[in-house]
């Protein structure tokens, strides 16, 4: 008989613990062994069903009868605590999968997008709303198409709270999801700061490494405050938020046409493109690469942050059908 390691077993713990923080609804072995492949884990439901067993005896998990299992508070601190080696490097892993459940179809305007989710108190949702508009009309977010969704309601990956409003913005990663469908590779590098000039990018002035990194980088600058992003929507100059990536050379040509194909569809977010090996904005770029600068998709919302409204963020919490998009002036 195969004897588990203690921290193999507690990495397994984790991830069905993430499975079932991700659900609103009780979930059974069936469901969580299916989902568990997302990263990268084989568990059969049998072994599930042992695993789950352990977990409410530590208080982890709680029965609801045949419809299986809910997280518990003791559950979801142990998922924020545990095994934090295990969390370096989680922000690329997490790109890499949101970038395989993307499936746009370029062509048709149909499928899934990526998306974050923003939570904000019901009473101060119509301030945030105006005080992104300057962002959304400056261009300085991935795609004017977002989403809105009540409480109690799922929004992407996200369980909307009681008292709140989730806003869901278009990631990025749909330039990932796009450009791995067609068989480019991508290299998400980095998530950072961008100083703009005279409405041009000038230079990063902060850089957090994906693979080395267990919170989004656009997290921690918003909650930090290190963006000004309403006064470069309205006067040029500041620091935005921004990501890096690098794709082959050879790729370039074909990479720019799928990027003309997303932005007909709404879609996107690019800053600029590189040359072959030349640093871009102060950023090395490695042999036969191309620099690539990404718009951060929480952009506009870092401006209502700036304006002092409260917000909750969840980068990269999922996809949407890009049918229940809306555009943001709809609102």
């Amino acid at each position: 008989m195969l004897i588990q390691q203690p921290q193999e077993v507690e990495r397994k713990v984790i991830a069905i613990l993430r499975v079932l923080s991700q659900s609103g609804e009780p979930l059974g072995a069936r469901v969580i062994s299916h989902r568990l492949q997302d990263y990268g884990i084989e568990l059969s439901e049998r072994a599930v069903r042992y695993h789950l067993k352990l977990m409410d005896e530590r208080g982890f998990t709680q029965s609801v009868g045949r419809d299986g299992r809910l997280i518990t508070r003791s559950g979801l601190e142990e998922l924020e605590n545990a095994l934090v080696s295990d969390k370096v490097g989680f922000m690329a892993s997490k790109i890499e999968v949101l970038a395989y459940q993307t499936d746009f179809d370029i062509d048709n305007h149909r499928g899934k997008v990526p998306v974050n989710i923003s939570l904000f108190a019901e009473e101060r949702f119509k301030q945030a709303i105006k005080a992104m508009r300057d962002t959304f009309k400056a261009g300085l977010c991935a795609s004017e198409l977002v989403a809105v969704c009540p409480q109690g309601e799922r929004l992407g990956g996200v369980i909307v709270p009681q008292g709140k409003v989730g806003f869901a913005t278009v990631c990025s990663i749909i330039i990932n999801g796009a450009l791995l469908k067609s068989g480019i590779p991508m290299d998400s590098k980095f998530g950072g700061i961008l100083q703009v000039k005279n409405h041009k990018p000038l230079r990063f002035v902060e850089l957090i490494r994906y693979s080395g990194s267990s919170l989004d980088p656009s997290e921690i600058f918003i909650a930090s405050r290190m963006t000004s992003v309403g006064r470069v929507a309205r006067e040029g100059e500041g620091r935005i938020l921004a990501n890096f990536r690098e794709i082959p050379a050879p790729c370039q040509l074909t990479a720019e046409k799928l990027l003309a194909g997303l932005k007909e569809a709404g879609l996107g977010g690019l800053v600029m493109i590189g040359e072959v090996s030349k640093s871009v904005c102060e950023v090395p770029v490695e042999v036969n690469k191309v620099g690539m600068i990404l718009l951060g998709g929480l952009n506009p919302v870092a401006a209502a942050a700036e304006s002092g409204i409260e917000v909750e963020n969840r980068a990269m919490s999922g996809v949407i059908e890009y049918q229940d998009l809306i555009k943001f002036w709809e609102l």
